[in-house]
């Protein structure tokens, strides 16, 4: 009788019983979960080997934010860091690798 009992109240209950499943499922989600940029003031949002770049300006084309701007040599520098928001454009598209980031 006990059995058709905990049927019933499952079948009515509107939580399943796997709730403890979702809720590993949950705090899972949460640890992959990536935490967003956020400029400190202190350490540069990006690395640039200068004795790398060939002053193409591709990083400076192609970031959305306006982060970088040449200097005299055509060579990129961080003009603005507080604006990057770490999309990786930058990086992937320069041929010499010139550009890393310093939180990803």
């Amino acid at each position: 009788m006990a059995s058709k009992e905990n049927k019933e109240m499952t079948e009515t209950d509107p939580k399943p019983q796997a709730v403890s499943a979702d809720t590993g499922a949950t705090a899972d989600a949460e640890k992959g979960k990536k935490e967003k940029y956020v400029y400190d003031g202190k350490t540069p949002p990006l690395n640039i080997f200068l004795h790398w770049c060939k002053a193409c300006n591709i990083c400076i084309a192609f970031c959305p934010q306006e982060v970088l701007e040449p200097d005299r040599d055509g060579k990129p520098v961080i003009a603005h860091p507080e604006k990057c928001t770490q999309c990786a454009i930058c990086w992937l598209h320069c041929p010499d690798f010139a550009i890393t980031s310093t939180f990803k």
